[in-house]
């Protein structure tokens, strides 16, 4: 495939924009090469600006699960926008799409819209530490929650060792009340908890991980930091920035049936325009402005647009409880035939799925955290990145991000998919 349009695009995004992107995942710094210019998508499929058809695995990163350009969206933002893009005022249709949310989700009584997944956790986080009167958290490795000061920190020397800046421009003052903890593990959580007695506001949590490549939780380990939080006063915090709705109607508290304090949503809840949320039950809500003394605002936050194409999604999810089956059948049936075609060409990997999310991790070992991600080879990822690319597959330009599967996606889809990875894997 040739790249022309894409490759003048970016040089000239470059000059004006740092990086020549507006999110750094999308500069291909680990895979190497030039980012591709999208002009438009439709269902499953991606059309650059040089005119390749691509299908795509990453639908903007989760919240596609109906494909791009799905009509009742798109009709629901056209005739929302001829009467007003944004008022700064409360809207009926905020209401609407709070109760749906509510009815949806289990454990809930309250929602508060904001604009983004990283302002919904960063605004949980606070809330959290509003509510208990403490001021640490926890959060683990790989774990991503947005790009806020709280979230930004790497691993200290040992298990009980205050975390450090990973990103300039975060305090040591903000590290220090962030403890990383190791993903799947839960001796080394409640060390921390042991050595940060009555200090720890919140545990902060991917339900399942999907910024280390998909990482499902062990067996226990949601059951045990549900414990573990029950038994220290601690707010146990899903973040399904991702996982929420896409999972199961009522997200990942619905499909192992645990209760999480606050959860946070994004993506799917504005059906792909920008938008985030959190929830929890009244109690805790309660503690937000203007009923409490936990200030967070935001003139956009409940954007009509936004609230318009997630109510439209958010119905449409509601109404057809079939999807999540077949999303499942559809991400197995991709994970065989991948599987099958690996191992006739001799290729090291595993590969982790659950629901409508996957991942391809080149090693052999179980990947169950950051560290076992990170054992992956990245050269063979590299290629096997780009020689999709070639033959007409987009898939996340990292190796530690999850792949999602839209409805969209027909099984021709996935078919041409495995014949694609048989293609490129023999060039290993």
């Amino acid at each position: 495939m040739l790249y022309k349009r894409s490759s003048q695009l970016f040089a000239e995004a470059e000059k004006v924009i740092p990086g020549g992107v507006n999110s750094p995942v999308r500069a291909f710094k680990a895979v190497g090469g030039t980012p591709i210019f999208v002009k438009s998508a439709k269902g499953a499929y991606l059309y650059d600006e040089d005119g390749n058809r691509l299908i795509d695995y990453i639908n903007s990163w989760g919240p596609m699960i109906l494909g791009h350009a799905y009509e009742p969206v798109v009709q629901a933002v056209i005739e929302k926008a001829k009467l007003g893009t944004s008022f700064g005022m409360p809207t009926e249709l905020e209401t609407q799409i709070a109760a749906l949310a509510v009815a949806m989700v289990p454990n809930i009584d309250k929602i508060r819209f904001v604009n983004s997944g990283t302002e919904a956790c960063m605004s949980a986080v606070r809330l959290a530490r509003g509510f208990t009167k403490r001021d640490k958290i926890i959060k683990f490795a790989g774990c991503y929650h947005g790009h806020s000061d709280s979230f930004l920190i790497q691993a200290g020397s040992g298990a009980i060792t205050f975390g450090s800046p990973n990103s300039p421009g975060v305090t040591e003052g903000t590290a220090k009340d962030t403890l990383l903890a190791k993903y799947n593990d839960l001796e080394n959580v409640a060390t921390l908890i042991e050595a940060n007695k009555n200090e720890i506001a919140a545990i902060i949590v991917e339900p399942v991980a999907g910024n280390m490549g998909c990482i499902p939780p062990n067996k226990g380990f949601l059951e045990g930091l549900r414990q573990l939080c029950t038994n220290n006063g601690i707010l146990l915090i899903f973040d399904e920035v991702m996982t929420g709705f896409r999972l199961a109607r009522g997200g990942v508290q619905e499909l192992f049936n645990i209760t999480a304090d606050i959860v946070c949503f994004g993506k799917v809840i504005g059906g792909g325009l920008p938008v985030g949320a959190f929830a929890a039950r009244a109690e805790i809500m309660n503690y937000l402005a203007p009923l409490g003394a936990v200030y967070q605002a935001g003139t956009l936050s409940g954007n009509p647009l936004a609230m318009a194409a997630g109510l439209a999604m958010l119905q449409a999810l509601d109404s057809d409880r079939a999807i999540f089956q077949r999303l499942e059948e559809k991400t197995a049936y991709l994970a065989a035939g991948i599987d099958k075609v690996l191992k006739a060409n001799e290729v090291t990997f595993t590969i982790n799925s659950i629901g409508s999310m996957i991942s391809v991790h080149f090693d052999v070992a179980p990947v169950v955290d950051f560290q076992t991600a990170a054992n992956g080879d990245n050269e063979t990822f590299k290629k096997f990145f780009h020689g999709l690319l070639q033959e007409g597959i987009y898939i996340a330009p990292s190796a530690y991000e999850t792949w999602f599967i839209t409805d969209a996606l027909t099984y021709e889809d996935l078919d041409f998919t495995i014949r694609a990875i048989d293609k490129v894997s023999k060039t290993f």
